[in-house]
């Protein structure tokens, strides 16, 4: 039976979206689903993710392949012979079943007059791919970042940056965060083990597994009954630091999509958690979460910069700020994100950091334990945020992260590691 709708359309609109609105992923694609049968969900993400991943090989490719390129009211049909160009490339979808709908996508676009122009390319490359691809592997958009990001990361990391690269253009790792409140992790390991799912602890964080081969959610014993969470393991790592205790009052600062606030009360199921952040749409990912994991928090919404506004005159014992930040070191499971940051943006996010610390700092009790949190892999967001903090807090002492000169902890993202991903973890004194 025919399906009514195009996938590969949908796919072009939805680039469209984030190339030429500025809107992610993950705010397009919902509504973009919505009509959409389960299978065909998974094509239609990879689709997406997929070409954004690659969109500087694509963009070369149709230079070589166009006199000009489609603008104006029939952008997105260039976005389609980019999804085009991407399923020829990266898929093993047979051609045929390619040029077929990606064609007829621009009939779903009201654009029945492009669909010679959409086969003419896509079969104009079919005949030079021989010729094309080497010549694609060697340029400059072989490494399928923005070049103010590829400066930033050279100049960071001289040595380690061509492997940065090179992981985040890859497909991501899919992490588990066993729930320790029914399970040990080797007891789920087992459980795992008889459901034939392979999977490998973490050498570090206490309650994290990588599967060998992901796989659908509904396969992993118990996730309907909570017993295990899909979160990566870098991200686990912050509440290992935080440890947090039973009977404490724990603030969980810019807290969506509800990870980190979970993974709290189930280290300590008896601690009291606020859990703030100002996105309101966000805040009902945390709703989901805790429900789904039938735990309890104190879920607000809020400026981080305004913590008088939600926490009042309240002190905490322990807080876990995961800072608003450029996200560069989760561009594999966005890659979106190469697209939608700007360099101007680092600064803004710098300064934002550092105004929400020096905001909550007073919100934390003597004694207390606040870990910072990003997952960026930017010193300025990280390394240099905290040196800075440092130098006019003296009541503000670094602990098991680092040392005075380089302060905190970087993780860069590893195919069987976690994504990139910063913590400091200071006590006040």
């Amino acid at each position: 039976m025919k399906t009514a709708y195009n996938l590969r359309s949908i796919a072009a609109q939805a680039i469209s979206q984030v190339l030429d609105k500025g809107l992610s992923l993950s705010t397009v694609l919902p509504g973009l689903q919505k009509n959409i049968s389960d299978k065909d969900r998974g094509l239609l993400q990879e689709l997406c993710f997929g070409t954004l991943r690659v969109l500087p090989q694509l963009e070369w490719c149709l230079q070589q392949l166009m006199a000009k390129p489609l603008t104006g009211k029939q952008r997105t049909l260039h976005y389609l012979l980019m999804v085009g160009l991407y399923q020829l490339i990266h898929t093993r979808i047979p051609a045929h079943a390619i040029l077929a709908e990606t064609v007829e996508g621009a009939v779903a676009l009201k654009r029945p007059q492009l669909k010679g122009l959409i086969n003419g390319v896509l079969r104009q490359f079919q005949r030079q791919q021989e010729e094309l691809l080497p010549r694609m592997s060697n340029n400059d958009s072989r490494h399928l970042h923005p070049s103010w990001l590829l400066k930033r990361l050279k100049k960071a990391y001289p040595t380690e940056w061509e492997n940065i690269v090179d992981a985040n253009n890859q497909r991501p790792p899919m992490w588990l965060r066993v729930n320790r409140i029914h399970h040990s992790r080797e007891e789920y390991l087992n459980l795992l083990n008889e459901a034939q799912i392979e999977a490998v602890p973490h050498a570090e964080y206490r309650d994290a597994l990588r599967l060998v081969t992901p796989c659908q959610v509904n396969l992993l014993p118990g996730f309907a009954q909570g017993w295990v969470t899909v979160q990566d393991a870098s991200a686990q790592g912050s509440v290992d630091l935080l440890d947090p205790q039973d009977g404490e009052m724990i603030l969980d600062l810019c807290c969506a999509p509800g990870g980190k606030t979970t993974h709290i009360l189930e280290a300590a199921p008896k601690a009291h958690v606020l859990a703030v952040d100002v996105d309101e749409q966000r805040l009902k990912r945390v709703h989901e979460n805790l429900q789904r994991l039938k735990l309890n928090a104190e879920v607000k919404q809020g400026d981080g910069r305004e913590p008088q506004s939600w926490a009042g005159d309240r002190i905490f014992d322990r807080i876990l700020l995961d800072a608003p930040c450029s996200a560069t070191g989760v561009i594999r499971r966005h890659p979106d994100i190469k697209w939608l940051r700007r360099d101007s943006d680092i600064a803004e996010l710098a300064k934002l950091q550092k105004e929400i610390l020096e905001a909550v700092w007073p919100h934390l009790k003597s004694q207390g334990v606040m870990v910072y949190a990003t997952c960026s892999i930017l010193p300025d967001e990280n390394s240099e945020q905290i040196a800075a903090f440092l130098e006019v807090h003296p009541d503000a002492t670094l602990v098991e992260t680092g040392t005075a000169e380089k302060p905190g902890r970087q993780n860069l993202p590893h195919a069987e590691d976690g994504d990139g991903f910063y913590y400091a973890k200071l006590i006040k004194n």
